[in-house]
């Protein structure tokens, strides 16, 4: 008769052979990261990286949402950027860059936590960081989690083996980006020690790329650049990679921002983009817009009023909202919705002008702003938001507005982190 552990090793050897078949033979796609995803954008928790105010209207147009960054990430400022982000109105994949950016709040508000490993810097990019980020989750992590949760003690040998369930779990439902880094100039770059020695021609990063889908197991190859564009040096790796992979899906991120770059990088193989910095830049154009239409116009200026007075401020057609928008494939006219969100935060950005002042003096607490909302039929940015969010999100631009007005009229109150807003 057979022992347990014989019956334990056949049935991970079967459960292992049905993976395989399920990556290789049989016409299934069991990678967990949608093959629908053509366009990722890349959310910063620093705080200097600003979100639009009212994001989710540029957000609806992308396919997930990529919250990590390598400066500046703590684990706080990352909970911050999910409680606004996640499922807002796309899902959330949490990139930490470092150990302690993991915390169990984070892995309650992501819909995905993805491990970077890279495939060109030094060992400590691979084996060192997840060596640390496995300690971590064994014996910091883990345990904290288990304390929180369990209404008793296991006691320590039965606590032990259910931790490192816990930790195995973690990072069995994990996905793993695999990076070929080949910007040295970048903040990746330092982070993984990847020097000019380190940059890959097409046919070594196709080696690399099999590397991590055959041996590795990784979810995603991920060629970046980091803030520049890799030209035809990235479309020549991109073709060869992409004629490697069978399994693994295949990302581009690196200076992004027209339509021409993304349909390069497309047509080259890669299966989706990563858009980031330009982004945040929206939220930092949309702040000087809107604190110049606030001296300009009135508070109760029509849309036509808006509208004209856009034209005269700035070409649509060069601004960071249409840079963006133009990044997506399936937008027909970029520049027109870009008018259309940036008229929109500005008629958002005078109304909770014309609000607060309304309110200042008459309202004196968090009771007070709540029963002086309750008495709007309309919020600033409210009915633009309602559009984009499905029925769980229908109270955001409530929370929204009212963490703007607290912290406009200094009031004590718990509210949404909208110090990562760009127009406070």
């Amino acid at each position: 008769m057979p022992s347990i552990d014989d019956i334990a090793r056949t049935f991970e050897s079967a459960t292992r052979t049905l993976s395989l078949a399920g990556r290789t033979v049989l016409p299934l796609d069991t990678n967990p990261v949608s093959s629908e995803w053509n366009h990722i954008t890349k959310i910063d928790p620093e705080e200097e990286k600003k979100l639009p105010l009212l994001f989710p209207l540029y957000l609806q147009h992308t396919g997930a949402l990529e919250v990590g960054g390598s400066r500046d990430v703590t684990g706080e400022n990352t909970e911050q950027t999910l409680e606004l982000v996640a499922g807002r109105p796309r899902p959330a994949i949490q990139e930490p860059s470092g150990v302690r950016q993991v915390t169990e709040r984070t892995r309650e508000q992501a819909d995905y936590f993805a491990v970077p490993q890279v495939l060109n810097g030094d060992t400590e990019a691979i084996v060192g960081t997840l060596g640390s980020g496995i300690e971590y989750l064994r014996e910091e992590l883990g345990p904290e989690y288990l304390s929180d949760k369990l209404p008793i003690p296991l006691g320590n040998g039965l606590e032990r083996r259910v931790v490192s369930l816990f930790s195995a779990w973690t990072l069995q439902e994990a996905v793993f980006e695999a990076y070929i880094i080949m910007n040295v100039d970048s903040a990746a770059a330092r982070e993984a020690a990847v020097t000019e020695d380190d940059l890959l021609s097409p046919r070594v990063a196709k080696q690399r790329a099999m590397v991590a889908e055959t041996v590795f197991e990784s979810e995603i190859v991920y060629l970046e650049y980091s803030g520049t564009f890799g030209g035809e040096e990235a479309v020549d790796i991109l073709d060869e990679i992409s004629d490697a992979l069978s399994w693994s899906r295949l990302w581009y991120g690196g200076g992004l921002d027209s339509r021409e770059n993304v349909e390069a990088v497309l047509e080259a193989g890669a299966d989706a983009v990563v858009v980031g910095n330009v982004f945040h830049e929206i939220a930092e154009e949309e702040a000087d817009l809107c604190a110049d239409a606030v001296e300009a116009l009135p508070v109760d200026a029509t849309r036509g009023d808006v509208e004209d007075w856009l034209s005269d401020a700035c070409d649509v057609g060069e601004t960071s909202a249409a840079e963006y928008l133009s990044t997506i494939p399936s937008l027909s006219n970029p520049t027109a919705r870009a008018r259309e969100y940036l008229v929109a935060t500005i008629e958002a950005a005078l109304a909770l002008e014309g609000l607060a002042s309304d309110l200042d003096g008459e309202v004196t607490n968090e009771a007070a702003l709540a029963a002086a909302l309750d008495r709007r039929e309309e919020l600033p940015g409210g009915v633009e938001l309602e559009t984009v969010l499905d029925g769980d999100e229908q109270s955001f631009p409530r929370e929204l507005v009212t963490g703007l007005l607290a912290e406009r009229l200094d009031l004590d109150a718990e509210t949404l982190p909208i110090e990562h807003i760009s127009v406070a």
